[in-house]
């Protein structure tokens, strides 16, 4: 084992000579590919939406899809009016100009329902009528009262367009599913040269190969356009509330950007600030910045070449290769500017912090780019993405550590500068202070460290699985207030899509199965679990019903469906023959497939895991296995992206730690002392988890990546500490001296990564989003408790380990 330790310092050695003989072809060369890769971010892609979430060939997203391709986008953007006049003349004038103006002035939409032109069917003279409500009303004189009593009877107004005591209406706005034209969504230039006119709700999207969703651009475009035309109409008595899950992707992209951006940034200046304070040097602060940007450019180049578009999770990218750039950059720049204070020529300066450091670094690139690759295999889309392109990042960062950093010390005038001996002097105190207090407590150390495993593992426990994105958003904000005024008042905000398919033609046209679908509809909505309920259900039954009634004088008492299959088929043969196309939004042509809609409050995604469940028992009651029935929709697809981020990002954890830990052996060169290595590594996430339990912080979709973070700081420093110990205990042969040289000198650099890290970290907590700010105070707190870990736990483990040897 020693002589493959020297081996690999010779190979550093020599590789320092090269580095620094060639600096100028090396820099050259890098740029050159730096700016090959950074061409490239001008295509780089958002994606907000849910459906991004899950692969391609997910069985889910494939049912999702054919929902879509026959019924359209369920996502719809609700428009609510809050009024203590919704039936007055004066409010419903206002309403049509609204109306009018989203139809005419909103993109891709594809239909647009209000008070104004929500279904009226009536029986006229044996004549069946099919219009809108409020068809040309003011050429009509109308009784107020009467509609207001007509509008709150129909079942088909109830919660959808109309609250139950009538002081909220809505406008309900449906948009495309996939865009018109293919190609590259992102470039507005591009698409003007191509756009159509904006569809009305007689038109169709037109329907391509290979289909591609609505781009963020797109749905942004719709947002605004939609913001734009409400603010001239919302005023005391009209009070206008925008909502639905288009805004809240809209919103949260928005917000997302403008946090990470400010916030990434102030990290960046915390960062700057404190490397100036450490180094005093230009260099220390400039060099480890050109490292992670170049590394950043590089990796986002490659994510805009392959097509990865940056989703909510991989937005953690930006601060993970900082950790990493940072962190290698100042365990090479302080072995430097010790062995230049130390009257080293520079090229000998750059050779031997190469030599000293270089092995860690490469050994903690490849164990944390291991790690990190483990989470590729995940079923989460983005999940996967960030351990791919996170994975990679890490190994671009050690190639520029290695190779870039060397060569632009190697380039620019860095001269010997005046030792700071009482910066020096603060620094040794308190390295000192952990070397001493290990060496006399360490037991103590080890019981208080095992005690605090322990607590941590009875509070994970109390950590709860959650992902709704509204929770994030600050309680200030309009989505959310406007979201759960919606749920309260108009009893939901999102839908549950049921899929019947008969899988025979005009099987949607037998009485037993339309009897069945009632059945089922009166079986579920009275459901009720918390803060879950049904709001609305919405099935080709009650337009059935409305038919029937019709053509029998408008008696009440034909509000069901006839018994004669027969019947039935001419009542929706003169329901098309209106005119109207509602029919077209709920059954297929053939009348082999229909859909329910089943109206509910926007909660978090595991709420729903009951109530899915809930569903499909009761249509396997209804039912049986008689025909096929698929649950489908925005909701069962959160809900089933939460399950698969619990069951994918556990397992990816467990591979990590697995793949993590035979590296360290291997690394280390003993099971023993590898598998003890694995414990300070565990500490940070473990504390971290604990303070969740403690404070009831939910551990969601963005939460749950704090520990791709503290895992990677974590194997780092321990590594870079066991690397150290052993090359100082081969020479001694004394544990305690190698633990004080290993603290003495990296622990320099440890002490400095971990202190800048975490500062800049703490900024997010002044985030805005709630998501942000977690991140922020847990991934701070995991970095400084990965540092104590290293700087107490790890020396005391090695300390009761060799002791014991000793007296053995």
């Amino acid at each position: 084992m020693l002589k493959l330790r020297k081996q690999i310092d010779l190979l550093f050695e020599k590789a320092g000579n090269i580095i620094y003989d060639h600096k100028l072809l090396i820099v050259f060369v890098l740029l050159i590919i730096i700016g090959l890769l950074s061409s490239q971010l001008p295509g780089i892609k958002f994606d907000t939406s849910t459906e991004g979430f899950l692969h391609k060939h997910d069985p889910t997203l494939k049912i999702y899809d054919q929902f879509k391709n026959q019924f359209g986008r369920d996502e719809i953007i609700i428009i609510a009016i809050k009024s203590e006049e919704v039936f007055s003349e004066k409010f419903i004038k206002k309403l049509k100009l609204l109306h009018d103006r989203l139809e005419n002035e909103v993109p891709y939409l594809t239909n647009i329902n209000s008070l104004i032109n929500i279904r009226n069917v009536y029986g006229l003279e044996d004549e069946l009528i099919v219009e809108d409500l409020l068809e040309d009303f003011a050429e009509k004189k109308i009784n107020y009262p009467d509609l207001k009593k007509k509008v709150l009877s129909n079942p088909l107004y109830q919660n959808l367009i109309i609250s139950e005591d009538g002081t909220f209406t809505t406008i309900v706005i449906e948009t495309q599913a996939y865009q018109s034209i293919p190609g590259d969504v992102d470039e507005e230039d591009l698409l003007s040269l191509f756009a159509e006119p904006t569809i009305n709700k007689k038109e169709k999207p037109q329907q391509v190969d290979n289909k591609i969703y609505l781009s963020d651009m797109q749905n942004s475009e719709i947002v605004d356009s939609i913001k734009k035309i409400i603010v001239d109409f919302d005023s005391k008595n009209f009070s206008v509330l925008l909502a639905g899950t288009p805004v809240m992707a809209d919103t949260l992209k928005r917000l997302m950007l403008s946090d990470m951006r400010i916030f990434t940034a102030l990290c960046m200046l915390v960062i700057i600030l404190f490397l100036v304070l450490i180094f005093k040097r230009f260099t220390g602060v400039f060099l480890p910045l050109i490292v992670v940007i170049s590394t950043l450019l590089s990796v986002f180049g490659l994510m805009a070449i392959t097509g990865f578009p940056i989703q909510l999770p991989t937005q953690i990218l930006p601060s993970f290769l900082l950790v990493v750039g940072v962190g290698a950059s100042v365990h090479i720049l302080a072995i430097f500017y010790h062995n230049l204070h130390h009257n080293l020529n520079k090229k000998d300066a750059v050779i031997m912090a190469l030599k000293h450091s270089g092995p860690a670094i490469v050994m903690t690139s490849l164990t944390t780019a291991a790690g990190l690759f483990s989470f590729s295999t995940s079923d989460i889309a983005p999940v996967s993405s960030l351990g791919i392109f996170g994975g990679i990042g890490v190994i671009i960062s050690l190639i520029f550590t290695i190779f870039f950093l060397p060569a632009l010390i190697a380039i620019l005038p860095i001269k010997q500068k005046t030792s700071h001996k009482s910066k020096k002097l603060i620094m040794d105190k308190v390295l000192l202070f952990f070397v001493h207090f290990t060496f006399n407590h360490y037991k103590k150390i080890i019981f208080v460290s095992s005690v605090i495993i322990f607590i941590s593992f009875i509070f994970l426990f109390n950590v709860n699985f959650a992902h709704n994105p509204i929770s994030w958003l600050p309680d200030s904000a309009d989505l959310k207030i406007n979201t759960y005024q919606i749920d309260k008042n108009l009893k939901g905000s999102v839908t549950v899509e049921v899929i019947i398919d008969t899988e025979k033609k005009d099987g949607i046209k037998e009485p037993e199965l339309l009897k069945k679908i009632d059945s089922f509809s009166n079986s579920i909505k009275n459901y009720q679990s918390g803060e879950l309920f049904v709001g609305n259900i919405s099935t080709i039954n009650i337009m059935i019903k409305e038919i029937n009634q019709a053509l029998n004088e408008n008696n009440p008492d034909f509000y069901k469906i006839p018994h004669d299959r027969y019947l039935i088929a001419q009542e929706l043969f003169l329901f098309e023959s209106s005119g109207s196309d509602d029919l077209e939004k709920i059954v297929d042509s053939d009348y082999q497939m229909t859909k329910i809609t089943i109206k509910v409050p926007m909660l978090d995604a595991l709420s729903y895991v009951d109530f899915i469940n809930f569903i499909e028992q009761k249509l396997e009651e209804n039912f049986g296995n008689l025909i096929k029935i698929q649950v489908t929709g925005f909701i069962p697809l959160l809900a089933r992206t939460l399950y698969t981020v619990v069951t994918s990002t556990a397992r990816s954890y467990i591979i990590a730690f697995i793949v993590i830990t035979i590296m360290m052996i291997l690394l280390i060169g003993r099971i023993g002392i590898g598998l003890l290595s694995m414990i300070p590594n565990l500490l940070p996430v473990l504390f971290a988890l604990s303070i969740m339990g403690i404070f009831g912080i939910n551990l969601d979709m963005f939460v749950m990546l704090v520990g791709c973070i503290a895992i990677g700081l974590a194997v780092d420093d321990t590594i870079h500490f066991m690397h150290n110990f052993r090359k100082y205990y081969s020479k001694t042969k004394d544990v305690k001296d190698a633990i004080k040289e290993t603290l003495l000198s990296t622990g320099r650099a440890m002490l400095t990564t971990s202190v800048v890290l975490s500062s800049g970290f703490f900024i997010f907590m002044l985030a805005s989003m709630k998501n942000l700010f977690n991140f922020g105070m847990l991934t701070g707190i995991a970095i400084i408790v990965a540092l104590l870990a290293d700087f107490l736990l790890a020396p005391s483990l090695l300390m009761w380990i060799y002791q014991k040897n000793t007296q053995s």
